[in-house]
């Protein structure tokens, strides 16, 4: 008989407030959930992740509507709209995700079990990607400037943020592919069924390419920024650095720890408390990630009245326009 491992402990960032009870088969004797949220602790997550749903969805949105309705179509907004669409999209699936917390029972059947996985997979993916893209297109344009000038077009953007969210859709399959929906007492779950060293192989992807790869390939980026910024004496880093620098550092200030609670899980057979904790911690985290983009963006806007009233058209506008 095949050995199977069926577990709702995987810490993806969307199942961190669920009781971590693992299922082996609909047969055996498992804890059942218990009612509605009550605890403490699950009420500040879903109060937690109510916030990253208003604020992401308005926050997004308004990068969405400037940068693709508003302004001229140029590089640099065709990234910053594909960042913030992936946000978006993340941020319009929660809602799923707190229904889930507050019943502790999965109503939305499998598909969207697994839908709701695929997108949050997705979200990762897609992020660090651009900011990728970002950091590699920034240290062309910097290092090689004529060339940059000629080559650097909207269409060719285009095809590479195609190209990016393909890839990323293709990586988030595998999480969707072993989510199930099982019944336990009177509550029905979305958990994990993963198959042998399946939930190795996937947190293994997970890390390499959400994280390590992209990781190396920024830190390569910014030692030739740094060092073309040394070389020619500049007395300042430019805005279009200062912005790629906040928005990577906020990524990977939100997903690492999430990265290290995952690979810490795969050794682990039991679960304690304070181990359960750093799932609540490092999962809020990363969903933090998906509104703070916007923030960031007004934050650097030049004119602090403008920050004030929230991504208004001008105050965004004049960050992204910023090409030097």
């Amino acid at each position: 008989m095949e050995d199977t491992t069926n577990s709702t402990s995987d810490n993806d960032y969307y199942d961190y407030s669920t009781e971590n009870y693992s299922v082996a088969s609909p047969a055996e004797d498992v804890p059942v959930p218990l009612g509605y949220c009550r605890e403490a602790a699950c009420i500040i997550m879903v109060i937690f992740n109510v916030i990253i749903f208003l604020l992401g969805i308005i926050g997004n949105g308004a990068v969405i509507w400037i940068t693709g309705f508003k302004m001229k179509k140029s590089v640099n907004t065709t990234w910053y709209l594909s960042l913030a669409l992936s946000d978006f999209i993340f941020c319009a699936t929660l809602p799923f995700t707190i229904d889930y917390m507050l019943k502790k029972s999965w109503i939305f059947g499998l598909f969207m079990c697994k839908f709701n996985s695929f997108v949050m997979t997705l979200n990762m993916y897609s992020s660090i990607f651009i900011l990728v893209i970002i950091s590699v297109d920034r240290c062309i344009t910097v290092k090689f400037p004529v060339w940059a000038q000629n080559q650097r077009t909207v269409l060719k953007a285009s095809v590479v943020v195609l190209l990016v969210w393909f890839v990323s859709s293709l990586l988030s399959i595998p999480p969707a592919k072993f989510r199930e929906t099982t019944n336990i007492g009177s509550k029905d779950i979305c958990y994990n069924n993963y198959e042998k060293n399946h939930h190795t192989i996937v947190v293994f992807m997970r890390f390499t390419f959400g994280f390590l790869i992209p990781f190396l390939t920024i830190f390569i980026c910014y030692s030739i920024l740094i060092r073309k910024h040394r070389a020619t004496q500049m007395s300042k880093f430019t805005k279009p650095f200062k912005i790629m620098t906040l928005l990577i550092t906020t990524f990977f200030i939100c997903w690492l720890p999430f990265q290290v609670v995952s690979i810490l899980e795969l050794n682990r057979t039991e679960r304690s408390s304070a181990f359960h904790t750093a799932q609540q911690v490092s999962g809020s985290l990363a969903c933090a990630n998906s509104f703070l983009n916007p923030f960031i963006y007004a934050f650097m806007a030049k004119n602090l009245k403008k920050k004030c009233y929230s991504f208004l058209s001008k105050t965004i506008e004049s960050t992204f326009d910023e090409e030097t």
